[in-house]
């Protein structure tokens, strides 16, 4: 077990390494000069100005160069300062909305499983029938509608005409913290979030307990007399669940892209909500930080995801 994770560390340093030489690469592939942003169009700079911010910010320097400059200090904690956000360091901003994305993203992943696998089990052991049906109609429905497209419907539907749910931000404006006035600005957004989610889920685990079921140990299961409910939980469940498992993890980058947009439409105070405002504002560190420690979040899930496979597939640690 211990040989299999370290190797599968290994695996994900090296991803977050290509991660960040690709973020580093697009950001400065992409039009325009990357000193227009440290500048105010309003006061004009001349020439030996220019080169000057230039030289001081190592932008004339070969992008190699660059490139091992900002690796050296990130590895040191230090992911730059914020460009428009009067020289915050972007570590300390981007830690202070991850909060708002965890709570916003735990919460739709526990919803997405829960109705996912649940519902996914009711529609293997009812192939066929009008439940079944129903189900793999919603699901198709939910793969197919992209998270703005979901974001924007929700809104409308329960927080412009139903008005049961509160149009957007973390907490009512001016009024002191509650629980339940977080959860009651919490629970559309997320469920919103994890419809996907939910969806993939539900096919996945519907698709993989049709084949355990049709296992020899499950047909002998039954003829011993097990009642149903336990060949389904006892002996049908656990293996049906590995592919399950793997899909969960893989989500987890849907998620983020997802929550992208929820927080943008909801007006959400987190890690989404940051990236689109620096993005629009060409505020390079932190898009540069923000995006990194994404990504480093999405492998550490599959790292864990890996190694949850590992303990429900006993098989796997030899390999």
């Amino acid at each position: 077990m211990l040989t299999f994770s370290l190797r599968r560390l290994a695996i994900g340093i090296g991803m977050l390494l290509a991660l960040s030489v690709l973020i580093f690469l697009l950001l400065r592939l992409t039009p325009g000069d990357p000193i227009d942003a440290y500048i105010d169009p309003n006061i004009p700079l001349s020439p030996a100005d220019l080169a000057e911010l230039r030289s001081r910010l190592g932008l004339d320097q070969p992008l190699p160069v660059q490139y091992l400059a900002w690796l050296q200090q990130a590895l040191t904690g230090n992911l730059g300062y914020s460009i428009k956000r009067m020289d915050q360091p972007v570590l300390g901003l981007v830690m202070s909305r991850i909060g708002p994305t965890i709570l916003l993203m735990g919460t739709a992943l526990v919803i997405s499983i829960i109705v996912g696998i649940a519902t996914g089990i009711i529609s293997a052991v009812r192939r066929n029938s009008v439940t079944d049906v129903s189900f793999s109609v919603l699901a198709l429905a939910g793969i197919s509608s992209p998270a703005f497209l979901s974001a924007l419907i929700g809104l409308y539907v329960f927080a412009v005409r139903l008005n049961w749910m509160p149009s957007g931000g973390m907490l009512t404006p001016g009024e002191p913290f509650s629980v339940l006035d977080l959860v009651h600005h919490l629970i559309l957004p997320a469920c919103l979030l994890a419809v996907a989610q939910a969806a993939l889920i539900m096919r996945y685990m519907r698709a993989s307990l049709l084949e355990v079921l049709n296992q020899d140990y499950v047909r002998t299961a039954r003829a011993k007399g097990v009642i149903e409910f336990w060949v389904i939980v006892k002996h049908a469940l656990r293996n049906a669940l590995l592919p399950v498992v793997t899909l969960i993890g893989s989500t987890i980058g849907l998620a983020i892209g997802g929550a992208i947009f929820i927080e943008s439409v909801f007006n959400w105070p987190g890690m989404g909500l940051l990236l689109v405002d620096s993005v629009e504002t060409r505020d390079y560190p932190v898009i540069m930080g923000a995006t990194l420690i994404i990504g480093a979040c999405v492998i550490l899930v599959n790292l864990l995801t890996d190694m949850t496979y590992a303990v429900i597939d006993p098989r796997i640690k030899v390999g």
